[in-house]
């Protein structure tokens, strides 16, 4: 049997701290790769909020464009009056003041509303399926209406869930605007949005699906991938994209797309929370 000698010693220690050297190498090496993936997710979410924010603009703009007309047409008929009548009642006065006011709380809400959109998330809250739906609808409830699009919202359930809300708006957002982008460029008779909040055991649930005709079944598995933007010759193609990782990796839920007999469906599917922060 052979003896170990010094130097077999000496070529294991050699070749022990050359192993040391290699998995210090590769561990730097997956640190630098870890960090390289999480900033390209930060700028692609990024990238994602920028055009949401461009979207959003364009929506601020329809939503207010009709109540800052009705508001013209309320002084406008109090100068109409001064100028035939020479004076106005006390009453009519009152009346258009009550309106004015109506108007601008209107106005006033749509505002708030988009600057929480926007605000950063500090911390996960728990918060009512419905109440963020409310919130992410009126949003984007004058690109629905300018375009004849009939939404129902079916309520079964509201579980209450937690996590970041203003994400969770930003994926409802996402999926309708699709949803509406589809019926827009197929110029579907009738179109539809229908919305769906329901829960199980341990999880709730909100559907959102629509009658654009479906996705094409080769593209269900790559409707998630970034940049895909079949369809959408303007879109950055990264709202699905985000919109799967704010669900799964954010809220440890599910995000998927199916076809019905109408066209596609949405699920999202989050764990339901047992007590409200």
């Amino acid at each position: 049997m052979k003896q170990t000698t010094m130097t077999d010693f000496m070529q294991l220690e050699e070749h022990t701290h050359e192993l040391e050297v290699i998995n210090e190498e590769l561990q730097d090496t997956i640190k630098r790769e870890v960090e390289n993936n999480r900033l390209k997710d930060e700028m692609m979410f990024q990238q994602s909020r920028f055009a949401s924010m461009g979207e959003m603009i364009g929506n601020i703009a329809h939503q207010w464009r009709q109540p800052l007309m009705e508001l013209s047409s309320l002084f406008i008929n109090i100068e109409a009056q001064l100028k035939l009548n020479g004076t106005v009642s006390s009453s009519e006065i009152l009346e258009t003041i009550g309106k004015s006011n109506d108007i601008t709380k209107y106005m006033s809400n749509t505002i708030n509303d988009f600057q929480n959109f926007f605000s950063k998330d500090k911390e996960k809250v728990c918060f009512n399926i419905s109440e963020q739906l409310n919130t992410s609808i009126n949003i984007i409830s004058s690109g629905l209406k300018k375009n004849k699009i009939h939404l129902d919202i079916i309520i079964k359930r509201n579980p209450l869930v937690c996590g970041f809300k203003n994400e969770y708006s930003q994926v409802v957002i996402n999926i309708v605007n699709n949803a509406r982008d589809m019926l827009i460029a197929r110029k579907i008779k009738n179109p539809k949005i229908k919305i769906f909040i329901e829960e199980d055991e341990d999880s709730a649930v909100l559907r959102i699906s629509d009658n654009a005709g479906g996705i094409d079944e080769s593209m269900l598995t790559k409707i998630f991938e970034p940049f895909f933007t079949k369809e959408k010759s303007n879109g950055t193609g990264i709202g699905l994209f985000m919109s799967k990782l704010i669900i799964e990796n954010n809220m440890g839920g599910k995000l998927m797309a199916i076809n019905n007999n109408d066209g596609a469906e949405f699920v999202i599917v989050v764990p339901k929370a047992t007590t409200k922060s």
